[in-house]
């Protein structure tokens, strides 16, 4: 067993050919640098307890959210000395530079540039759980955990796609302000585009708010299925990230 974990999971079949470039980047990646890696398909949910799983029986993304964190405790618990899971719609850019952070945990960044509704461009910089990096005895995956866990037992209205992932850890980061893995980013569909068509305000923007040169990118999946992008873009998209990311990316 080597000494750090990669997780992902999706369900199977895919619902899109283009996660696979995704899936692939990152298995490559983790191949690469000596990492041991594990593709979890819907036994990602097993650990949940039963009433939470009820309650999460139509927010998959929820579920997913807090499935990820039994399977990273679990890991460390094998004897994993780091432990990293990715999105199955993360795709790995660079994975040269691609390296774990020295902290004992970590989130992602998104730096999130929309339109406001006078079509105003504008950046919301949050973390995300799309990246998640943990060390054993570290003390903040049992925290999450468990907070996951309490807040989905008291709520009892609607739930967010992003309750337990940006809009919770957000909160905590504002407050307690975690480590980032800076190089972990995530595109806005604005973003996305710009890329597809070698430029525009959004790219800049997002060029101008993040704090690092991305080595992977959350490409928002989630974003797909409400006609955001379609496979053609997607492919489009990865196609121009693969040919070149240096290009795409300054700061």
């Amino acid at each position: 067993m080597n000494k750090t974990l990669i997780i992902q999971s999706h369900r199977d079949p895919l619902p899109a050919l283009w996660l696979s470039h995704c899936l692939s980047s990152v298995h490559s990646w983790a191949t690469t640098a000596g990492y041991d890696y594990r593709y979890i398909d819907d036994e990602l949910f097993s650990p949940l307890p039963d009433a939470i799983r009820t309650k999460c029986a139509d927010r998959p993304v929820v579920a997913s959210d807090l499935g990820r964190l039994y399977a990273l405790r679990d890991a460390l618990a094998e004897g994993y000395e780091t432990v990293v899971w990715l999105d199955a719609d993360v795709l790995v850019i660079n994975p040269s530079a691609m390296l774990l952070p020295l902290d004992d945990f970590a989130l992602g960044r998104e730096v999130w540039i929309e339109s406001d509704d006078k079509q105003r461009l504008r950046a919301r910089k949050k973390v995300h759980n799309a990246v998640l990096m943990f060390r054993a005895g570290n003390h903040f995956l049992d925290f999450y955990l468990e907070t996951a866990v309490r807040l989905l037992q008291l709520n009892d209205g609607a739930i967010p796609p992003q309750f337990l992932g940006p809009k919770l850890l957000t909160a905590l980061h504002n407050v307690a302000q975690f480590p980032v893995w800076e190089s972990m980013a995530m595109l806005s569909p604005l973003v996305a585009s710009d890329i597809r068509c070698r430029g525009g305000a959004a790219l800049d923007m997002f060029n101008r708010n993040s704090s690092a040169i991305p080595t992977a990118l959350n490409l928002c999946a989630s974003l797909a299925p409400a006609g955001e992008a379609g496979e053609e873009e997607m492919d489009d998209l990865i196609d121009r990230l693969s040919a070149g990311a240096e290009f795409v990316f300054c700061q």
